[in-house]
């Protein structure tokens, strides 16, 4: 979310990672307050090396949330949100650099149509082909947009690394990241616009429509943790898909935005590329790893006893499918 000062101006008040898990042992999940004041003293006070490798992650969502509002404030909605999905290929490249992760051939021949869909929109963009406020800047859109997808796959990826390599919970996770967030929207804050909003008041500039954006952004990262609970991929991917349609139809009717030929193409190749990229991976490559591993080690000979019927054959139903994430939980951000 962002904290609003004076003038309705935006300073990032933590990231926009919202998970939701269960609490831990012996903490207000059996209703005993103390217990949970004293696992807080402990893993974020006691422990503070722990928690200040939070500050990395915290500082780059806090810096990309107040990028997202500069970029949004320079580009047409539709626009931004076809190119703001050049996040997950930033992932996807810090997944591999980072975290060793493979990507089938499906995946990156996704990537590439995804880079080629962005590049159109914004060569769309860039040619007038809609009219904008005079008060746009393209150019500033689009560099603060792809900062803000560099610096999300970054976070994100540094995140799900700390949460592989600890034993701390997301939920502690999230609680750290939370604290460092608010401390430095609260700094920039101030930086920014502080004798304005201790003349006028925190809350100035406060009106309805900032009211119902913070709103849903907390409602939207909420929203985060049952996606990633009870959704599968192809589920994720027509969600973005949908977003995007959304987005193109409420500019249209909001903002007068003027769809052409040439960004339809665009927002269809990045649509079809998050299809793509989402759709679960043939299992062939990992049986036929385990196969090699289990000769290696020599023969295994099963005996089956006399009656009884023969082992399960492996089946080929969809069921059977080895998913690729489509994004890594910790990314899976407003």
């Amino acid at each position: 979310m962002a904290a609003v000062g004076a003038g309705g101006s935006t300073a990032a008040a933590g990231p926009g990672a919202v998970s939701t898990g269960s609490l831990e042992p012996g903490t207000a999940s059996a209703g005993n307050v103390k217990h949970l004041i004293l696992f807080l003293h402990e893993a974020v006070l006691v422990q503070y090396v722990d928690t200040l490798k939070l500050a990395v992650p915290s500082l780059i969502y806090t810096l990309q949330n107040n990028l997202q509002y500069v970029a949004i404030s320079n580009l047409p909605a539709a626009t931004f949100q076809v190119t703001y999905q050049l996040k997950i290929l930033t992932t996807a490249l810090f997944s591999v650099l980072m975290l060793n992760r493979s990507l089938s051939r499906l995946q990156w021949a996704s990537l590439l149509l995804l880079f080629t869909g962005v590049a159109i929109v914004q060569a769309q963009q860039a040619g007038g082909g809609s009219l904008r406020p005079l008060d746009q800047n393209p150019g500033a859109g689009l560099a603060a947009v792809v900062a803000s997808c560099l610096s999300s796959g970054f976070a994100g990826v540094y995140f799900e690394k700390i949460l592989k390599g600890s034993s701390g919970s997301v939920w502690l996770r999230n609680l750290q990241l939370g604290l460092f967030g608010t401390a430095l929207g609260l700094v920039g804050l101030w930086w920014a616009e502080g004798s304005a909003v201790a003349h006028r008041g925190f809350f100035f500039g406060y009106t309805p429509a900032v009211w119902g954006v913070v709103l849903n952004q907390a409602f939207g990262g909420l929203l985060v943790a049952v996606v990633v609970k009870y959704a599968d991929n192809i589920l994720k991917g027509f969600a973005t898909s949908l977003s995007i349609v959304l987005s193109t139809v409420a500019s249209i009717r909001l903002f007068g935005f003027h769809l052409d030929p040439l960004f339809a193409l665009g927002a269809g190749l990045v649509i079809g590329a998050v299809y793509l990229y989402s759709l679960p991976r043939s299992p062939v490559k990992a049986i036929a790893s385990t196969a090699a591993s289990a000769a290696a080690s020599g023969p295994c000979i099963h005996q089956q006893p006399p009656g009884q019927p023969p082992p399960p054959q492996l089946s080929s139903h969809r069921g059977d499918l080895i998913t690729e994430p489509f994004l890594p939980k910790s990314v899976l951000v407003k």
